[in-house]
């Protein structure tokens, strides 16, 4: 998918709700080294609001997506730069606020030193286009990465806690792997077998094809 394309993504309670994906071109910096990369941005709504989650590299891109829909939030799964890059600019230009988890809080001042936002909390639930959708703090790829849970479509949002074939990376500062696992083994791969898992790079997958995996992740370490 080309930078900046857009894609109506499966998914959905019955309710209208829609799940829209945005794919930006962009640049992951930290701990002195830089990565290109892909990423995934979720737009989760029907026909009138939305919640972004996730702002990565491109605002024109995502407004676009928005299209004139009211924005209810921009959600981060976590604060690594290439997940708030825009952020703020999407705050100003949506008439919205941003929503980052406080464990994140260094990381986010790393990008954004010294502006403002507003705290996401462990099971906190924002209501959105007839349906609930429900945090879960996540520790492990950072200490305030979270996923967010949508009961009713049967969707995990999953940040870069897990991808298709394992865990998020935790080779660098404020990420550790048995951390990560605690919340796979826990929160994650406990939710039903059927629940599709969208994720902040990458192809989606779900519970039922990752949760057989886990030891094998525990075993090679990554």
């Amino acid at each position: 998918m080309a930078s900046g394309a857009s894609e109506r993504f499966a998914g959905s309670s019955g309710s209208g709700l829609r799940i829209d994906r945005v794919v930006t071109h962009g640049v992951f910096a930290l701990d002195g080294g830089e990565w290109e990369v892909d990423n995934n941005i979720w737009l989760i709504g029907d026909d009138d609001e939305v919640i972004v989650v996730d702002a990565a590299h491109d605002a024109d891109a995502i407004v676009g997506a928005v299209g004139g829909r009211t924005v209810r939030s921009v959600i981060c799964t976590h604060a690594h730069n290439d997940h708030i890059t825009v952020a703020p600019e999407l705050a100003e230009r949506l008439d919205t606020q941003v929503h980052v988890h406080p464990g994140d809080q260094m990381l986010w001042e790393q990008t954004h030193p010294g502006v403002g936002h507003e705290d996401l909390d462990d099971g906190q639930v924002f209501d959105i286009a007839g349906t609930r959708l429900r945090v879960i703090n996540t520790p492990g790829h950072s200490p305030g990465s979270c996923c967010l849970y949508l009961p009713e479509a049967k969707v995990l949002l999953s940040g870069d806690t897990m991808f298709a074939g394992g865990p998020g990376a935790t080779g660098r500062s404020f990420s550790d792997f048995d951390t990560i696992i605690g919340s796979l083994r826990e929160k994650v791969l406990t939710l039903p077998g059927e629940t599709e898992v969208y994720t902040g790079h990458g192809d989606a997958t779900s519970i039922g094809d990752e949760a057989p995996h886990l030891e094998e992740w525990i075993a090679r370490g990554y």
